[in-house]
């Protein structure tokens, strides 16, 4: 298709060109030759009478006409993927279609097994690909790479819909035979035993309980760190140490695993996850119908008093 004179089958390579900046990895995400993928960015600068991909050192960086194109080609792209997916009508026990969903392994365990298994049961044609959270999951919904981001209500974009999930509070979780703790823990107790936490990404960013005791004042010795939430608990198994952890996951461990549940001996905040999608997606027939099935079964789930929202 030509509009213009301009080939709009390069409009993918463009955008693919503009966000990798790399030949190689551009035509690795085109399924196509680097060959191929050069020719096209050959016919792109004919084009434009613009580089748009200079070397610079050992790395390949945009002109100013390659950054002022990156997200209007984008936008494009996803309105075209929006138009073509889109279907007036929707049969959930027919439909074929694959979701992108990023959420911590906390959110799969507490919610997206839930939602699995109803999937198989109402809609066998649509599957997942749930990832964890990562540094780069604002731009990968920007750019609309991902269907969903679930994830605490304080990281959500203002762009784009947000759609509240439930609310958790923390506990307190020890080993049963950790004799250093008895049926309650004062907050002096709290601050002179060892912790677990979790971090996450290239940056190690705290969690969210982390950053609220920070504003409380509240300090912790971590003596382990972990990248998950679902390892915390097991770690406390067999020493001294103590962890804080989301109550929906402390209560699924202590089911199966030699641990106690004690009150924090602080006051945090709930802890607000909720869902948010790309603007595009809202009039999506099959997206409307999967948030729904996500708000469902988040509502579902009884393991943890109700937390007021408001």
């Amino acid at each position: 298709m030509r509009l213009g004179h301009f080939d709009m089958n390069l409009l993918v390579a463009l955008d693919a060109l503009l966000d990798t900046r790399s030949v190689t990895k551009a035509s690795e995400r085109l399924h196509i030759g680097a060959s191929a993928t050069s020719s096209a960015l050959g016919r792109l600068r004919d084009y434009f009478g613009d580089e748009l991909l200079m070397q610079v050192g050992r790395r390949m960086e945009l002109t100013p006409l390659g950054r002022s194109l990156a997200q209007p080609v984008r936008e494009i792209l996803l309105r075209v993927q929006s138009a073509v997916v889109t279907r007036l009508e929707f049969d959930p026990a027919q439909a074929k279609r694959n979701f992108v969903i990023r959420a911590s392994d906390y959110l799969t365990t507490v919610l997206l097994v839930d939602v699995v298994q109803r999937l198989q049961r109402e809609a066998p044609g649509i599957t997942l690909h749930i990832a964890n959270m990562a540094d780069d999951v604002p731009e990968r919904l920007e750019r609309g790479e991902v269907d969903f981001v679930i994830y605490p209500s304080v990281s959500t974009n203002p762009n784009h819909p947000t759609q509240t999930l439930f609310a958790d509070t923390y506990s307190c979780v020890v080993w049963t035979d950790n004799k250093l703790v008895g049926d309650t823990l004062s907050l002096a107790e709290y601050k002179q035993l060892g912790h677990v936490a979790a971090t996450f990404g290239d940056s190690r960013s705290d969690s969210f309980e982390s950053n609220m005791m920070a504003s409380l004042g509240v300090t912790r010795s971590i003596e382990v760190s972990t990248t998950n939430f679902n390892t915390l608990p097991q770690l406390v198994i067999g020493t001294t140490r103590i962890a804080t952890v989301h109550t929906r996951l402390a209560q699924i461990y202590a089911r199966y695993l030699p641990l106690r549940l004690l009150p924090l001996p602080m006051t945090l905040p709930p802890l607000v996850e909720v869902m948010q999608w790309h603007a595009i997606n809202n009039s999506d027939p099959a997206h409307a119908w999967l948030r729904g099935v996500l708000q469902e079964q988040a509502q579902m789930r009884s393991d943890v008093p109700a937390v007021s929202l408001a």
